[in-house]
């Protein structure tokens, strides 16, 4: 058995040279290139990139697997997605904005055979999940691996982390906590994003906001201001423990001392994702 810790570890630790394709601009250079207007619309390029392993979804779909965006938003991010681009050639500008990305940002470091190394690991520790109830794991699971090994890895990590995502959103789903609940939820427990820039992009009103953030007080969940009481940071809690439960499957395919080497491996991609600004909110 790995313990759970491991699970929570090795996602923060891979999280970065997965997480690059939604905050760095060579992805959306490349979907505006495909016609998308992500200087108008940034959502435009996220929403289908991000859905199209799933195919020609609607934004319907798109809020139940992201989860914690408003239905304005995901229809407003998918709006004639399908009719700029094929999922299939979004796939492809999304794998091409990586690519440039990790280059720029990782350099020489993406020559190392340690790359390699990490790949072989990472792959190993897909081979443990399952897609029952993980649509957003299965759909990037469907697509062929790159050839290219840092891309291979820019992969791996995605299936790990959409699989972990996937248990995230069951998490949720069984305390009775919605998309919206979720995101004021994030807030309060007082991690990098604050209100204000979490509630415009996930397309939701003051309105709207600030009735969750009293249907959460009602619980007991919330105090007057906005933070989590003892029983609000108790569910929260849960949830993530749950979370990480969930996400074991994979690590134990790798076992501790696999998770441990995967983790060192990978550590300097993603400390020289950080520092290049890859994950800077833009």
């Amino acid at each position: 058995p790995v313990d759970p810790i491991v699970s929570r570890k090795c996602w923060k630790t891979l999280e970065p040279v997965h997480a690059l394709v939604y905050f760095a601009p060579e992805p959306q250079e490349e979907y505006a290139a495909l016609g998308f207007d992500v200087t108008a619309n940034q959502a435009s390029g996220y929403f289908p990139a991000r859905a199209a392993a799933l195919g020609a979804v609607g934004a319907g779909v798109v809020q139940a697997t992201f989860f914690n965006f408003s239905a304005i938003a995901c229809v407003f991010g998918m709006d004639r997605a399908w009719e700029t681009a094929t999922p299939a050639q979004l796939q492809q500008a999304r794998w091409r904005g990586a690519d440039r990305a990790l280059r720029r940002l990782c350099g020489d470091l993406l020559d190392s055979p340690d790359v390699l190394e990490a790949v072989e690991l990472a792959r190993t520790a897909t081979t443990g999940c399952t897609p029952y109830g993980r649509p957003l794991y299965a759909a990037n699971a469907s697509l062929d691996w790159p050839d290219v090994p840092h891309l291979a890895l820019f992969h791996a990590v995605t299936l790990l982390r959409e699989f972990r995502g996937d248990g995230h959103i069951a998490a949720l789903v069984v305390e009775g906590i919605s998309g919206l609940e979720a995101a004021v939820m994030h807030v309060a427990q007082g991690d990098a994003w604050t209100r204000e820039p979490l509630r415009k992009t996930r397309g939701y009103t003051t309105e709207e906001w600030e009735d969750a953030t009293a249907r959460l007080r009602a619980r007991g969940w919330l105090d007057e201001a906005d933070g989590f009481t003892a029983t609000g940071a108790a569910v929260r809690q849960r949830v993530e423990d749950r979370t990480d439960v969930l996400a074991l499957p994979a690590w134990e395919a790798l076992g501790e001392q696999g998770c441990a080497r995967l983790r060192e491996l990978v550590r300097p991609l993603s400390a020289a994702v950080i520092e290049g600004g890859g994950l800077r909110i833009r």
